[in-house]
């Protein structure tokens, strides 16, 4: 089964691992397109997304793709499963807030599929009941979380915070995506 994966790419240092995650995705016969936060423009280029996919990134609100179409409309009808991944604090929090001054929060707005977001951050930050409270409004809203699970940090030690791996984020959207069929 072919499944269409729309992937919001936060501006963490996970980043890297959505280059993977992208890869494995296509070379599985899935469909992926990518939004990114400018944010995530300092740990990733488009480029990379944009050759490992085939697709144009989505990297603003304003933008138009060759075809004449705003991709976030395009993108937001087709999908069959939004993951957003690294969501960092600050990202969780505009998802929660339902801010859209980036492409990655404005697609989780219009997005009408499942959503998975894959937090990462360090663990003083994922305590933080700021986060948390912000982490429980988007469960309430039916969002799913995977994540974050204990490991190393880029900050040199183990703790709550590190994102889960990308197997297991293209496992649960490849799920999410068939049951939205």
């Amino acid at each position: 089964m072919t499944a269409r994966i729309l992937l919001g790419i936060g501006g963490g240092i996970a980043a890297y691992k959505l280059a993977y995650l992208a890869s494995r995705l296509v070379q599985q016969g899935h469909e992926v397109r990518v939004a990114m936060t400018a944010q995530a423009l300092d740990f990733v280029g488009s480029v990379t997304f944009a050759g490992l996919t085939g697709r144009p990134v989505i990297l603003s609100s304003t933008q138009i793709d060759a075809d004449g179409s705003p991709p976030h409309i395009a993108a937001a009808r087709w999908a069959q499963v939004y993951v957003v991944a690294p969501a960092t604090a600050d990202l969780l929090a505009r998802l929660a807030l339902g801010a859209a001054a980036d492409p990655v929060a404005l697609l989780a707005l219009t997005c009408r599929c499942p959503l998975l977001v894959c937090p990462a951050m360090n663990d003083a930050m994922w305590l933080a009941p700021a986060v948390q409270q912000n982490v429980a409004a988007l469960r309430q809203r039916g969002v799913e979380l995977l994540g974050p699970v204990t490991g190393h940090l880029a900050e040199g030690y183990d703790a709550i915070g590190r994102m889960v791996e990308p197997e297991a984020i293209a496992a649960r959207a490849v799920a999410l995506a068939g049951a939205h069929r």
